[in-house]
C-alpha cells in the first residue's frame, strides 16, 4: 500500500539529504518525493510517497521523528486529500502529426509551452492517473525527452497540515 506525508521540516541545508539518507539506511524505498518551501521561508514541506505496510509506515514515522530538522509529520493517505503531480514532455511532432497531438493535449486538458522545428513540449498537472495516461498517449509519437515532478497532496476542507494544526 502505498502511504502519502506530508511532511514539515526546518528549511535548512543538507535536510533533503539527511531525509532520504535515512530511508535508504534503513532500506525504505520512496515512491515519490516532492519538496518546496512554505509560506512560512523557515519551514519547508514534503510530500513523501512510500510503499509498505502499516507496520514499515510506522518505522518510518519513528525514524522521521528522531531527525531534529522534522517539525511535523501527518499521513493523509486516508484523509480526503487533493493530490498532483506536474509533467512536461518533449516529444517529436512534425507536420503530419502536429495535429493529432494538439488535440490529445486538449482531451488531457494540457498545454503546449514550446513549439520547435519538430518537437513540441506539453505541460500537465493533475493526478497520477492522468499524468501517466498522457504520457501514454504520446508515446506512439517519440518521447525525447520526459520531466516529473513527485507527487504534491493537501488535506481537503478545514483540516491542514500546518503547525497550527494538532
Amino acid at each position: 500500500m502505498l502511504h502519502t506525508l506530508a511532511v514539515l521540516v526546518e528549511n535548512n541545508p543538507g535536510v533533503l539529504a539527511r531525509v532520504s539518507g535515512l530511508f535508504s539506511r534503513r532500506g525504505f524505498n520512496i515512491d515519490s518525493l516532492a519538496v518546496g518551501r512554505t509560506d512560512d521561508p523557515t519551514i519547508s514541506r514534503m510530500t513523501i510517497v512510500v510503499e509498505g505496510d502499516d507496520q514499515v509506515l510506522e518505522q518510518v514515522r519513528k525514524q522521521l521523528n528522531k531527525l531534529v530538522d522534522v517539525i511535523k509529520i501527518d499521513d493523509i493517505s486516508s484523509e480526503r486529500h487533493v493530490d498532483r503531480e506536474l509533467i512536461i514532455i518533449k516529444v517529436n511532432a512534425d507536420t503530419q502529426t502536429r495535429s493529432e497531438i494538439m488535440q490529445i493535449v486538449d482531451i488531457f486538458r494540457a498545454h503546449i509551452v514550446d513549439i520547435g522545428q519538430e518537437t513540441l513540449i506539453v505541460e500537465a498537472s493533475g493526478d497520477s492517473g492522468k499524468v501517466n495516461g498522457l504520457e501514454e498517449a504520446l508515446k506512439p509519437f517519440g518521447i525525447k525527452e520526459v520531466a516529473r515532478t513527485g507527487k504534491i497532496a493537501m488535506l481537503r476542507g478545514a483540516k491542514a497540515t500546518s503547525l497550527n494544526e494538532d
